[in-house]
């Protein structure tokens, strides 16, 4: 399940740092503000890379 998350904030964060960045140093994609866009893809980027590297899922229990 974390591992989900972490997935989805790494790429989200990615996608939104990718557009923000163009938006800052060329065309805007967006009519959100690139630089909200540039800092929120950063978070959300850091936060899914070290979620994946130091956190672990435990493995799942069967049912007895």
């Amino acid at each position: 399940m974390i591992r989900i998350l972490a997935l989805i904030l790494t790429v989200g964060g990615t996608i939104a740092l990718i557009i923000g960045v163009l938006g800052v140093f060329g065309n805007n994609f967006v009519t959100l503000s690139p630089w909200a866009l540039t800092i929120l893809g950063g978070i959300f980027f850091i936060a899914g890379v070290s979620m994946l590297k130091y956190r672990k899922d435990d493995p799942v229990k069967p049912i007895e």
